[in-house]
C-alpha cells in the first residue's frame, strides 16, 4: 500500500465515521424532530429523512468502502447544504452565534477529496474492481 493509499483509506474510514455518528444521532434523537427543525428552517422536512440515510448507510459505505465515490457526492452535497442554508450566516468560527461552518467545510473538503481519488485501498470496492479484472 502507498502512502496515498493509506491516507484516502485513513480519510475514508474517519469520514465514515463521523457521517455514521451524525446519522445515528438523528435517528436516536427522532426523525419527525429533525424533520420539523428541517421545516423551520424551509427545507421540506422529508429531506431530514434522507440526510439521516445517507449519512447512517453512507457512512457504512465509507468505513468498509463501498460506493465511496458515490457515498462521497452525495456527503459534499449535504455538507454544502449545511453550510448554505445554516452555518454560512453564523461564519468560519460562529461568533457566539452558533456553531461556525469550519467542521462543515473540512467534511465538505474530506468528501470531495474522495470523491476525486483512488479509494480502493482496503475496500469492499476493491474485490468488486478484482472480480472484474479476473473475469475478463
Amino acid at each position: 500500500m502507498t502512502k496515498e493509499q493509506a491516507a484516502s483509506t485513513i480519510v475514508r474510514v474517519v469520514l465514515g465515521i463521523i457521517f455514521f455518528a451524525h446519522g445515528l444521532d438523528k435517528f436516536n434523537n427522532g426523525l419527525e424532530n429533525i424533520a420539523g427543525w428541517f421545516a423551520s428552517i424551509g427545507l421540506p422536512g422529508f429531506v431530514a429523512y434522507l440526510v439521516a440515510i445517507i449519512e447512517l448507510v453512507g457512512g457504512i459505505a465509507l468505513i468498509i468502502g463501498l460506493g465511496t465515490r458515490y457515498v462521497s457526492i452525495l456527503t459534499a452535497i449535504i455538507m454544502l447544504g449545511a453550510i448554505g442554508k445554516v452555518k454560512l450566516a453564523n461564519g468560519l468560527l460562529g461568533g457566539g452565534q452558533g456553531a461556525g461552518f469550519e467542521l462543515d467545510l473540512a467534511l465538505l473538503a474530506m468528501s470531495v477529496y474522495l470523491a476525486l481519488t483512488d479509494t480502493k485501498a482496503l475496500s469492499v470496492d476493491q474485490l468488486f474492481q478484482r472480480s472484474k479484472t479476473t473475469a475478463a
